[in-house]
């Protein structure tokens, strides 16, 4: 992704609200690392559009708080298949 660091960053931040997207699936979309996305959506965003950036620190301690139970479900769903894979 191109352009402006600041505009990177408000487009990061309105893509994590409307899709609720944790970081990794932010910089998958958008073909950055991880760390650029944390960076824009937390320093950058902040300087640029403070309202924007509440939004997205809300959705990201949500995703933060459900991060084990995402967790839990893919270890779940790998031992699922490698079960079905024996059979």
């Amino acid at each position: 992704m191109k352009g402006l660091p600041e505009e990177r960053a408000v487009t990061l931040g309105r893509y994590i609200i409307e899709n609720n997207a944790t970081v990794r699936q932010t910089a998958k979309v958008f073909h950055i690392s991880k760390s650029t996305v944390h960076k824009d959506v937390t320093k950058r965003l902040q300087q640029v559009n403070a309202a924007l950036q509440e939004e997205v620190r809300h959705v990201l301690e949500q995703n933060k708080q459900e991060r084990h139970i995402r967790g839990g479900q893919a270890t779940k769903n790998k031992y699922t298949m490698l079960r079905q894979q024996e059979q």
